[in-house]
């Protein structure tokens, strides 16, 4: 890459698509963000939402911008570009590198959203130095990724990380995946702020108003201790079998700070006993990981694994 050549950046999640436009050096130029639809209707979405980011520059810095990388969330052919399966957004086996670069006209990368916003944070944030690290991304779903000896976990399909989807709560609520009681169900920011409505009565923006009402509010403080409980429950069995040096925060919900990294920590050291249990941060990039990840992705043009 240039010194004088920029990239586009988008991270897709479950509630909200996020771009920027920035250079090798991560200034970013330009950033906005829109809502994410539901099903195929999203890929057209973000094709839209890349194409009128890149029509907010000027024509110069415009024609600098030579490629992109795109972050989806749930199962991700990176080979071919496919977008094979998300719960949460609702779409399966849908061709979306080719849509891409014919709407943007550049060569588009395409990879797994929390992959890649995990290696951004282990090997350039709060991860940096360590070679056994478990990252869990915290927002309208739950997944991870994970460095074993120095090198990132890709698993078969290319990925590794799906911690929100460990059944933790097999009597409790139905997954959109289609399981029953899967973390995400009780520790996401979505279903924070669902059950927090559906025990009090009063709806909520969203998780961070309830993190806002736990010096205060008894129901809240009761949802956000079941949800840590529930998180700690899932992530348990990662930390008996790889025993992590470290554990590190990232998404909406990390922003609770101390609120959620202390009461974690403990909920971890009465679930594990047999191996040490990992320190646990919050990461360097907070939520905008994936889109520093998704900026390094175009740069670099790879991911690497160690």
């Amino acid at each position: 890459m240039t010194d004088n050549e920029l990239v586009l950046g988008i991270d897709v999640g479950g509630s909200t698509i996020k771009g920027e436009i920035s250079d090798g050096w991560g200034k970013v130029v330009a950033a906005s963000s829109v809502s994410t639809p539901r099903g195929d209707a999203a890929v057209t979405a973000i094709a839209e939402f890349g194409a009128a980011l890149l029509d907010t520059l000027a024509a110069e810095p415009r024609a600098r911008v030579g490629r992109a990388a795109v972050l989806l969330p749930g199962i991700v052919d990176t080979e071919h570009g496919i977008a094979v399966f998300s719960a949460n957004i609702g779409w399966r086996d849908v061709p979306v590198a080719g849509v891409f670069t014919e709407r943007w006209g550049m060569p588009v990368l395409v990879d797994h959203d929390v992959t890649v916003a995990g290696w951004a944070e282990w090997r350039f944030g709060a991860g940096r130095g360590y070679d056994d690290v478990c990252i869990v991304v915290l927002g309208t779903g739950i997944a991870g990724a994970l460095a074993v000896g120095g090198r990132l976990v890709t698993g078969g399909l290319g990925q590794a990380g799906e911690f929100g989807h460990v059944v933790v709560r097999p009597n409790g609520i139905a997954c959109p995946c289609g399981n029953v009681g899967c973390v995400e169900t009780v520790a996401s920011a979505a279903a924070i702020a669902r059950e927090y409505a559906r025990r009090s009565g009063r709806s909520v923006a969203g998780a961070a108003d309830v993190v806002a009402l736990l010096a205060t509010d008894a129901v809240a403080q009761q949802v956000w201790s079941e949800a840590i409980d529930a998180l700690a429950d899932g992530l348990a069995g990662v930390v008996h079998a790889v025993s992590p040096e470290l554990l590190v925060l990232g998404g909406g919900l990390a922003a609770a700070e101390d609120l959620l990294v202390k009461p974690l920590r403990s909920a971890l050291e009465a679930r594990v006993r047999v191996v040490p249990v990992p320190d646990v941060v919050v990461g360097r990039f907070g939520s905008r990981a994936g889109l520093v990840g998704a900026g390094l992705l175009a740069c670099i043009g790879q991911r690497s694994e160690s």
